[in-house]
């Protein structure tokens, strides 16, 4: 039994009544946020913290090989769990290298705290050259976390970690940093009382009459759902009964099932969606970006009449302009509309048949597009458990068909690389699996696997039920795209030199198969996750062959 799934069966402690070393306080205020999980690299300037996970048992702790690897865990833990989990780094090079998965959970808005040490602090911010310390660590963090705190006094560190976790929970959430100097760490402090997490701010309930208006007066409503709307699966469902149409950003996937009759799933930009959109008299867009990668870098023609409803007050004109923009938690918002709309209204009759028809020509031409690969996402679907998570890095395969099949049928379910960082998806699927028990399928390429091999054994020591598809086309393929279509044919640094997949899985103690056929591949995926442990299929896509579709990056303009 490893030392993270040993400390899963440990008893929640009773409350602290005596002095202890900050490193417990702070594992003490984790404790009553409802923290379960954290990943990190254990160094000399944590390890107060991470000794007091071991003795209290309380926090499962899953040594990662990398720091970048421990943040991205630890972000796909918050998401799918919907409870914020640890990245724990060392100080200076050990907290830079988190920072790139640090950008990350700030671009998909994910509650995580992210801990890490520091110098000892006669010597902090003197500019002595003192060994680990690193120029400027509050600047760096500032730059890619919500925000950062540091502890400088032992009697601040249970108010500084409340104050870390609120922020990070109050919306728009986001990562936050929380730096604490090794001499802070083993201080002895006094009692510093209990009570949880304060100050998460509540967002105010704004008024939506005229939300609630337009609404009733319209009658070939879509609804766009983004990442900022996964609270709102219920009351989007209501909507959807009723006849507004359902299109999803891919972060917002699931919060309304994928085969609900009324949903258009992810494909927001297809031909097909712009031309439903077309007939459609009012958009509302809850919680999205309306991101470039996600509207053709904004060429996508959305209907002339568009509401927003969105936590950030200056969400009103990213993008796209809109007629109104409402300040509210989308949760709140959509329920109070489903509850305010007429009992008689519905959608016209006809809006529905347009729906069903605009979803059948984007299955049709995302088949095209996919050519035999259409096959693999058909088997994922099949294969998957119900309780089974998809998680993707960023790949031809995922763009093309990953970020869109197989049907989701609820929040929580995914996780992708919003931010289109190569290389998270490994660590995005062990953070995800150690979080929840279920079964990871990932899709992942072969470039971005190579990105951090030594994940691999986190992923084996973790015990997680792991499939990695890793689709093999031997180096960058959409760069070599790019470079057949913008730059003459010329192609550079795109092949890459990998290894023997089934001698690199042998060596690390999982299973592997080559896959150089689709038929049966569903019955392997489905034999694979019953075995249980980590398991790579590698997909063979030079035997396999080319898609039906040249991708060369996000479209851009009509294309």
């Amino acid at each position: 039994m490893t030392v993270a799934h040993a400390a899963k069966t440990a008893a929640t402690p009773a409350p602290e009544t005596a002095p202890m070393p900050v490193g417990d306080w702070i594992a003490h205020a984790l404790e009553e946020a409802g923290v379960e999980q954290a990943f990190g690299v254990i160094s000399i300037h944590n390890m107060p913290i991470l000794d007091a996970f071991l003795r209290r048992g309380a926090i499962t702790f899953t040594p990662a090989r990398g720091e970048a690897g421990a943040v991205n865990m630890a972000d796909a833990a918050t998401r799918v769990s919907g409870k914020p989990a640890v990245a724990v780094t060392s100080t200076g090079t050990g907290a830079g290298n988190g920072a790139g998965a640090l950008v990350e959970a700030m671009t998909a808005g994910t509650p995580m705290i992210h801990l890490t040490g520091q110098i000892d602090s006669p010597y902090l911010d003197r500019g002595w050259g003192f060994i680990h310390e690193a120029p400027d660590q509050p600047g760096l963090l500032k730059g890619c976390s919500k925000a950062f705190f540091r502890i400088t006094r032992p009697e601040e560190a249970v108010p500084v970690m409340r104050r870390a976790i609120a922020t990070a929970l109050t919306a728009p959430t986001g990562p936050v940093s929380v730096e604490i100097p090794i001499d802070v760490q083993k201080a002895i402090a006094a009692p510093s009382g209990s009570g949880g997490v304060h100050g998460v701010a509540a967002p105010e309930r704004p008024d939506i009459a005229s939300l609630v208006e337009a609404l009733s007066a319209a009658r070939r409503p879509v609804l766009w759902l983004g990442g900022g709307a996964r609270g709102a699966a219920e009351a989007a469902g209501r909507l959807a009964d009723r006849g507004v149409a359902i299109v999803t950003s891919v972060q917002g996937r699931g919060t309304v099932d994928e085969q609900h009759a009324m949903s258009l799933g992810s494909f927001a930009a297809t031909p097909a969606s712009e031309a439903l959109y077309r007939d459609c008299d009012l958009m509302i867009v809850a919680g999205s970006h309306l991101r470039s990668n996600e509207t053709r870098t904004y060429a996508l023609a959305l209907p002339r009449r568009r509401l927003r409803i969105d936590i950030d007050p200056e969400a009103a004109e990213r993008g796209y302009p809109s007629e109104a923009l409402i300040v509210g938690d989308c949760a709140d918002v959509l329920a109070r509309l489903a509850d305010a709309l007429p009992a008689h209204w519905r959608a016209d009759s006809g809006w529905a048949e347009a729906v069903a028809q605009a979803r059948t020509a984007n299955m049709n031409r995302l088949q095209a597009e996919a050519g035999p690969y259409a096959a693999l996402a058909e088997a994922v679907g099949s294969a998957m458990p119900a309780d089974g998570l998809w998680v993707r890095d960023i790949t031809l395969s995922n763009s093309i068909w990953g970020n869109r099949l197989p049907p989701v049928d609820r929040p929580g379910r995914t996780v992708h690389a919003v931010g289109g960082g190569i290389g998270q998806g490994l660590q995005h699927a062990i953070g995800a699996g150690q979080a929840t028990d279920r079964p990871v399928l990932a899709l992942i390429g072969d470039g971005g696997f190579m990105l951090n091999p030594g994940e691999l054994a986190t992923a084996v020591e973790s015990g997680i039920t792991l499939v990695i598809l890793l689709m093999n086309d031997r180096g960058y393929g959409v760069i070599r795209n790019i470079q057949d279509a913008a730059y003459g044919g010329r192609r550079g640094y795109t092949d890459l030199l990998s290894p023997d997949f089934g001698a690199l899985a042998r060596a690390f103690g999982c299973a592997h198969q080559t896959v150089d056929a689709l038929d049966g591949v569903a019955e392997r995926i489905a034999a694979a996750i019953g075995r249980g442990g980590t398991t790579i299929l590698e997909i063979d896509m030079t035997a396999i062959g080319p898609f039906g579709v040249t991708f060369a990056g996000p479209p851009v303009g009509g294309k």
